[in-house]
């Protein structure tokens, strides 16, 4: 017994030390806000914006208990159901209310279905950790090493996974190419579809002498093999050893920045994205740099993205 009540008492000093560490007041109300963009609708947002705080706290209750039981398997309805019923059952007996055992079997049949919930996401957490893994290795392991030119690229998904493709290949001792990518969608699909696109690229970029005309075989390849509302804006662009000029094609992304010593210019709007037709005629755009200029390249992950305080 005295070893029991020491484990206890270990988990309690843990317990305290892990809230005097953490912010626990500011992890509730995230968590609480991330519930609510998970599970409510943008209507049902809006409509909240327009009622008094005594029917908002009803209505948040009662949509979030609708969304989370719509989501749950048949099976688990039924428990959840059962569980509920017997949490709250009253007898009625000599003109008084007594609460009868059945509260707790319903409080663990709640927390059966909290675990059944909590294995499905374990699951899904370690695939996805799995994914991750095999993303990260995809992706180039080492700065490219041109000679005459600086390379420097990251990438970090939002999710455990992403959309966004970071990747260079030698295609020859007078050419390397580089492709900026962003697939439309998040998570795990997005994902696939990149790792499919990156072995386009990868497989047939040697083929190719003319960089607008490997860009539309990369788009009939993936019109034809990916989903029909799938997209993919990317950037593609080809250097030379001790060079001084990139030839770029941008289908339907962010346009770069040229990043000189007294002055920064957005280049022209490409074509349109991959995957929205079988057939674009894309354009190469020649762009000269000067010692010291810079080509600046991103994703909307970088311009969207914001974190708690905006």
């Amino acid at each position: 017994m005295s070893k029991l009540f020491r484990q206890i008492r270990q988990n309690i000093k843990y317990l305290l030390k892990t809230f005097k560490q953490t912010d626990f007041v500011k992890t509730v109300k995230d968590d609480y806000k991330e519930i609510k963009d998970f599970y409510l609708e943008e209507h049902q947002k809006d409509h909240l914006l327009s009622v008094g705080y005594v029917k908002r706290f009803f209505l948040i209750l009662w949509w979030l208990l609708k969304s989370l039981f719509t989501r749950l398997t048949p099976a688990r309805q039924i428990l959840l159901i059962i569980g509920l019923s017997m949490m709250f059952v009253f007898s009625i007996g000599g003109g008084n209310v007594q609460v009868n055992n059945n509260h707790i079997i319903g409080a663990l049949i709640l927390l059966f279905i909290l675990l059944l919930e909590l294995k499905d996401k374990l699951l899904a957490k370690s695939e996805l950790s799995e994914g991750h893994a095999v993303q990260k290795a995809l992706l180039p392991q080492d700065i490219p090493q041109i000679p005459g030119w600086d390379v420097w690229f990251y990438s970090m998904p939002a999710n455990d996974v992403g959309g966004d493709l970071v990747d260079y290949l030698k295609i020859s001792d007078k050419r390397a190419a580089f492709i900026l990518s962003d697939i439309s969608g998040k998570g795990l699909g997005a994902a696939l579809l990149m790792a499919k696109l990156q072995s386009i690229f990868r497989a047939l970029a040697p083929d190719f002498d003319s960089p607008e005309k490997f860009i539309s075989k990369i788009n009939s390849v993936f019109f034809r093999d990916s989903l029909k509302q799938s997209f993919a804006s990317l950037i593609y662009l080809e250097v030379e050893p001790d060079g001084e000029q990139i030839q770029l094609v941008n289908a339907g992304h962010l346009p770069p920045f040229h990043i000189s010593v007294n002055a920064q210019k957005e280049l022209p709007k490409g074509q349109r994205a991959i995957g929205l037709s079988e057939k674009v005629n894309f354009k190469r755009y020649s762009l000269p740099l000067k010692k010291n200029d810079i080509l600046f390249i991103y994703s909307d992950g970088l311009t969207e993205a914001q974190n708690s305080d905006g």
